[in-house]
């Protein structure tokens, strides 16, 4: 997924950077059969990257945070995260790890 930001994002790029999310969610479409009952799969960016401004730069969208779990409630928004610490007291709270800062939404994914 690195090279999507590197290949299409930066380089302003935005039938490219289509074309691959496109083909990530055909790829995604085949994976997500093979996760254990037990799995959660988070799936998020270390920052926007709009093809469509001007410059290479970062951008400042929000950046996606996608979840998917077998008993995952449907249709759970999580709202605007304060840090990706939230994403680390997630899996603490998974683990049972204690991950010094952050709001884990556990909770609000799981029924």
């Amino acid at each position: 997924l690195i090279d999507y930001d590197m290949l299409y994002g930066h380089r302003r790029d935005v039938t490219g950077f289509a074309a691959a999310l496109q083909h990530f969610d055909r790829w995604l479409e085949g994976f997500l059969p093979q996760l254990a009952a037990d799995d959660l799969l988070l799936i998020t960016a270390d920052h926007g990257c709009d093809p469509t401004t001007p410059g290479t730069d970062h951008s400042r969208e929000y950046v996606p945070l996608l979840a998917w779990h077998p008993r995952l409630t449907a249709g759970v928004a999580l709202g605007d995260r304060a840090s990706f610490a939230d994403v680390a007291a997630t899996l603490g709270e998974i683990f049972n790890v204690d991950s010094g800062c952050g709001n884990s939404f556990l909770s609000q994914l799981i029924a």
